[in-house]
């Protein structure tokens, strides 16, 4: 079937050719992510479904030492890095922010835009991007390598659902990880660019606190916190779904393991979008 097709297309004239190649590649791309998408959320379902149960119904327990072993694994490791990336962060942003704000005799205002664009946007997204790396590329490399020495279908042969005792527990962890990860990032840039800015740039700290308290609000925080919740859950969802779809031995776990970083990435800035466009709408802000 396929030879016929291609010696039909090649007797296509070229100005055809040229015209229907690129939308051939662009409706196979398209395909491709729609079909991966919807193979995320399906995933993303049944893992829901199995975690109501392990929560509603004593026959489908959830184990507790799996998920704490995990939470450890990703979080608690974690903390060290975001922690270092988010100071950093803060650094930057106050003394990229003092010069220009200076031209208008505004420099104390660095706390005001530090406090706000820490708490509901960068807190979260530097942790959930330093978590992708950390956490994320592990999660489907260890899932992959588990495919391609057949140890899931060790688990099937003993009728243990592989979404149950290996999906769950991450994706429960990564999601309760990066909630926290978020608000120690954020706390962790605040507190690095307050440092620099009174120690630097002769900010007083009456002044600065003062500033930060007047224009941060609960809301803030709470945005913030939220963003981590979602984040940490695309996160583990997408690492497990591209683990468990490894074929191809030891490069099929590279390249999911490439993949699961490149999609985490890219579907946290796109919920990060969603979420803005959200609050804006509702002008939560």
């Amino acid at each position: 079937m396929s030879d016929q097709t291609n010696e039909s297309q090649s007797k296509l004239p070229l100005p055809v050719l040229v015209v229907l190649y690129p939308i051939a590649i662009i409706g196979r791309r398209t395909l491709g992510i729609l079909s991966h998408t919807g193979e995320v959320f399906y995933m993303l379902w049944n893992a829901t479904q199995w975690l109501w149960r392990g929560l509603t119904d004593r026959k489908y327990r959830l184990g507790k030492s799996a998920i704490v072993s995990q939470v450890v694994r990703i979080g608690v490791r974690s903390i060290f890095i975001v922690v270092i990336v988010s100071g950093a962060v803060g650094l930057i942003l106050a003394l990229q922010l003092a010069p220009p704000l200076e031209e208008f005799g505004s420099k104390d205002k660095v706390a005001n835009i530090i406090a706000v664009a820490v708490l509901r946007e960068l807190g979260p997204l530097i942790g959930a991007i330093v978590l992708t790396g950390f956490a994320g590329a592990s999660i489907a490399a260890e899932i992959g390598t588990m495919v391609v020495s057949e140890e899931i279908e060790a688990l099937e042969a003993h009728a243990l659902n592989p979404v149950r005792f290996l999906v769950v527990p991450r994706v429960l962890a990564s999601t309760v990880s990066m909630t926290t990860l978020g608000v120690m990032s954020s706390f962790a840039a605040i507190i690095s660019a307050m440092a620099i800015s009174i120690i630097v740039l002769d900010i007083p700290y009456e002044t600065y606190m003062d500033n930060m308290l007047r224009q941060a609000k609960m809301v803030d925080f709470w945005t913030g916190v939220a963003k981590g919740g979602v984040f940490g859950t695309l996160i583990g969802i997408i690492a497990c779904t591209n683990g468990l779809r490894v074929t191809g031995g030891a490069a099929g776990v590279g390249r999911a393991t490439t993949y699961t970083v490149v999609e985490c990435i890219v579907a946290i800035v796109v919920a990060d979008l969603v979420f803005t466009a959200i609050f804006f709408a509702l002008e939560l802000f």
